[in-house]
């Protein structure tokens, strides 16, 4: 099991595999991430989504950003199931962002793409719970969102600091 295990690291270093963030906050992606500043964005979505982007970047503020992230938010909610009366009986929540990096140096955007995820939630007698469950879905959606963004802004740093000589 280890030969298998020592065989198939060595195969993946030979091919060119790197972890990307190799070396942690210390290492190229990790530093190229620190200088990311997270524009403000609207509404209860946008407070979710910019603060799990924040967590993930490791920082409240950098001091001296290099980029700054925008990011528009859709967040809808559609109703799926319906019974004869009209009532609905399971909805889908919709949250999608297009976002872009810009470079702060000479304004020019680097990165522009879209992030998105959904989920099913069930209505049920209590509107209590439906608004809860509601909630809870935002958040899990922002958090994927954000995972999303932020996985997308660590390969672009990566690709530019293999291109560095």
């Amino acid at each position: 099991m280890r030969r298998l295990a020592l065989l198939a690291c060595l195969a993946l270093a030979a091919c060119g595999l790197r972890p990307l963030y190799g070396d942690g906050a210390r290492g190229p992606v990790g530093a190229a991430l620190a200088q990311v500043e997270v524009a403000p964005i609207a509404g209860q979505a946008g407070y979710l989504v910019s603060n799990a982007v924040r967590d993930q970047l490791g920082q409240a503020t950098p001091s001296s950003p290099a980029y700054r992230l925008e990011v528009k938010l859709d967040d809808r909610i559609v109703g799926l199931g319906v019974r004869r009366d009209d009532t609905v009986t399971r909805e889908r929540r919709v949250l999608r962002a297009r976002y872009q990096l810009i470079d702060l140096a000479n304004g020019q955007v680097v990165l522009d793409a879209t992030a998105g995820s959904d989920a099913g939630i069930d209505v049920v007698g209590s509107e209590y719970a439906t608004i809860a469950a509601e909630n809870t879905q935002l958040e899990r959606l922002s958090k994927t969102v954000a995972d999303q963004i932020v996985a997308r802004v660590a390969l672009y740093a990566n690709r530019q600091q293999q291109r560095r000589p």
